[in-house]
């Protein structure tokens, strides 16, 4: 803890109950006053509080009377109930005009703008000294006795301070608290006062109202005598502080009571529902609760939901790949993610339910379908890649309570634009850090022109807001360069538009959303280079089995191909042929790659690709292969480094809007393994080893930015390396490849992962 940080002379804690006492005992814990220099005081109405803190060992000195401790303290803590702030304050100021120029006063209230109001009726305005907070933990217990130096430790402190308030004194109210090991956050008085009503301040009303309901009953000892677990979890709140609970339900009034009229029609539509018989609706209910809270336990725990929060305590999260190792054995690699957002979007807009098999548990499609789950879809699964969709239809999707989040997925935000786009309600779409910096105009502009209206964040990037309610017109677009999600996007868009939108792209991509939505009965005509399609369809529920995504199988194709001894076999891989451009580069650089057991499944072919360790040689990757393949160059890179002479590519700037500029993370991730390359505005030209046998490169330290196609990249890399590599920043790996190192170390690499400062 950082406690060196805690720079006041003497501290004045004023109520010594648990907050008060945790407070005090977390400062002897971090070694405040340890070398005589720092001072605890406490004020208390009760002198026997004093005492035991004193025999506790917590409090230097105190008393019952607030006036003489003032006059030494220079940090002020006022953690009394929020009802008692007012005639606290009102004993402060009478004696502050005795104490040094400089103090700084906090508070410990749950509730803000009461206790600000209350400042300001006492001091005459907001002090500047003055700094309101409020830490986000408690016990059932009381007392000092029950004083607990690690109340705080890994919990939240919120500050709430106003543009007028000293910024010197909320720097010295955030040490106090980081060195009781908090984190501090800062926030509005009335946004403090809304989440609390609804995480805090309502789940206690509601315990109480249960227990007293349930206590009231004639046969309340059977009740409770039969109560199981989850009834006395839930109930357990309910044996706090009545006083201080009473105070704030009174002191946060209005924001109380908007939370309970939501909560209230939330218990309504679930009354409805059981009183129709409505399974539908109460598995919609329920199944979006339930992965809201695995979601909500997730960032408790900063465990994996979203990428944005799967970081080690320690630090973020970093593999360590040994050189050498054999590829060898029969796998199958996670389902298609293109496809998965896909089956998810079309099949909460059909008419029935859709099953769906083979979905890809990753981040990213867990995150698209958590968001038709918020916007009233019900959806059994995901179970071993087993998903069921009770499809809503085309008109069926409600207004979401708050933005949609799609954690590092690109592909979802933008085909949610297009979807969203002819929604009658309004949408907000957000992502994790890597996802807000990534171009998002090339759907918002040609979206305007259908009649969309979008807001979106400077230089045309996340979030986006929609409008809803816009009558959408079809277009005909020509797009400025292939891109499947921008064609998407609009064939999407043209669900919901008046007449034909026709889009035509510069050169093939992948038909994904096509060849879906005719599987969903819906009519999509092409000729040549052009499709398009006509508003006002519907669709028809139909079972969709996902392949095997060939961008995740193409990590596993690379390491075959450039390990001597190696023979592979990937089952079941989608073969589409806007998909297949990693095939047909690593074939005509010579790899050893067969396609097998060749067939069609839900309108998409699939096939299972065997291949054996031959040399390669570079080439110069034809332009009409580089949208067959954008996705999958960071591992064809590598190929090219083990590759005899260079292999040159040009015409693929697309790589630099990716996850990150993927030629520059290349480039320099290569040159940091002493390979040679030169990159250019469009491409790059990768001098290979050309070695038979044995290391091709060196070892070395890679960032890879967050983005996970550079993190396996260069785990494939150390197949050929002299000595380790290590990629630092893999976390999102698990958005598109869960298991990849598992299934990695299975076929014969040596991967390991930690925090960087293990590795």
């Amino acid at each position: 803890m950082a406690a060196g940080k805690v720079t006041e002379s003497r501290i004045l804690i004023v109520g010594l109950g648990l907050i008060g006492g945790s407070l005090a005992a977390a400062l002897r814990a971090a070694g405040y006053g340890a070398d005589g220099e720092g001072e605890i005081l406490a004020c208390d109405p009760d002198e026997r509080e004093i005492e035991r803190g004193i025999e506790m060992g917590l409090i230097d000195r105190g008393g019952t009377r607030l006036a003489p401790l003032v006059e030494d303290a220079g940090l002020v803590v006022l953690a009394v109930p929020v009802l008692a702030m007012e005639s606290v304050m009102t004993e402060l100021a009478e004696a502050l005009p005795q104490a040094a120029s400089d103090v700084v006063i906090t508070d410990v209230g749950s509730t803000k703008a009461a206790i600000r109001d209350a400042a300001v009726g006492v001091f005459g305005g907001l002090p500047a000294n003055l700094v309101l907070g409020h830490p986000i933990a408690g016990s059932e217990k009381s007392g000092v006795a029950a004083a607990n130096p690690e109340l705080y430790v890994r919990h939240k402190v919120i500050l709430t301070p106003t543009v007028d308030t000293d910024p010197v004194a909320v720097a010295r109210v955030q040490a106090l608290w980081a060195a009781c090991g908090a984190e501090v956050l800062e926030m509005t008085v009335e946004r403090h006062d809304q989440v609390l009503a609804r995480t805090s301040h309502l789940p206690h009303l509601l315990a109480f109202s249960l227990v007293d309901t349930l206590a009231r009953q004639d046969e309340r000892l059977e009740i409770f005598r039969y109560a199981a677990g989850g009834f006395r979890d839930f109930t357990r709140i309910a044996g706090s502080d009545p006083v201080m609970w009473r105070d704030i339900f009174l002191a946060n009034r209005e924001a109380v009571l908007a939370s309970l009229d939501d909560f209230e029609a939330g218990v309504a539509r679930l009354r409805r529902a059981v009183a129709h018989g409505d399974g539908d609706d109460l598995l919609a209910t329920f199944d979006r609760a339930s992965h809201a809270r695995h979601y909500f336990e997730s960032l408790l725990n900063q465990t994996s939901y979203q990428a944005e929060y799967q970081m080690q305590q320690q630090g973020k999260l970093t593999f360590r790949a040994s050189p050498g190792g054999r590829v060898a054995g029969r796998i199958r690699v996670p389902g298609d993610k293109s496809i998965s957002h896909r089956s998810i979007m079309l099949g909460a807009l059909a008419e029935g339910i859709t099953e769906i098999t083979g979905f890809l548990e990753g981040e990213d499609s867990l995150a698209t379908l958590q968001a038709f789950r918020e916007m009233g879809v019900a959806i059994e699964g995901p179970h071993q890649g087993r998903v069921t969709v009770h499809s809503v239809g085309l008109h069926g999707l409600k207004a979401p309570s708050g933005p949609l989040y799609v954690g590092n997925a690109g592909t979802a935000m933008r085909l949610f634009a297009g979807l969203l786009a002819g929604q009658a309600f309004d949408t907000e779409l957000t992502g994790d850090a890597s996802l807000t910096k990534r171009p998002m105009g090339r759907v918002a502009d040609p979206l305007r022109l259908m009649g969309a209206e979008i807001d979106t964040a400077e230089g045309g990037r996340p979030p986006l807001h929609l409008h809803g309610g816009k009558a959408l017109r079809g277009i005909t677009y020509d797009m400025p360069m292939a891109s499947a999600q921008v064609k998407s996007c609009l064939l999407l868009a043209g669900l919901y538009a008046e007449g034909e939108t026709r889009v035509r792209e510069p050169a093939p991509t992948r038909d994904h959303t096509e060849r879906m939505l005719q599987g969903f009965g819906y009519e999509v005509q092409r000729q040549g280079d052009t499709c398009w399609l006509r508003g006002g369809g519907r669709l028809t529920a139909a079972p969709i089995d996902v392949p095997a995504d060939i961008s995740s199988a193409a990590f596993f194709l690379v390491a075959a191909a450039i390990t001597p001894g190696a023979d592979l076999v990937l089952e079941h891989v989608g073969i589409n042929p806007t998909r297949i451009g990693v095939i047909n580069i690593l074939q005509q650089m010579g790899a050893d790659l067969r396609l097998e057991n060749e067939r069609e499944v839900g309108g998409e072919p699939v096939g299972d690709l065997h291949v054996r360790y031959a040399p390669l040689r570079g080439i110069d990757i034809p332009v009409d292969q580089v949208p067959l393949a954008i996705d999958e160059f960071p591992a064809l890179f590598v190929a090219a480094a083990n590759a005899t002479g260079t292999t040159r590519l040009r015409e693929a700037a697309e790589l630099r809007v990716k996850e990150s500029d993927r030629l520059q993370a290349m480039a320099d991730g290569l040159a940091a393994l002493g390979v040679d390359n030169r990159l250019h505005p469009d491409g790059i030209d990768i001098v290979g080893s050309g070695r038979s046998e044995g290391a091709s490169y060196a070892g070395g330290r890679i960032d890879s930015l967050g983005d996970h196609r550079i993190a396996m990249a260069f785990v494939v890399a150390s197949l050929r390396a002299s000595e380790a590599i290590v990629i630092d920043d893999c976390a999102n790996v698990a958005t598109s490849f869960p298991g990849f190192v598992e299934l990695a170390n299975k076929v014969g690499l040596s991967v390991s992962q930690g925090s960087e400062e293990e590795a």
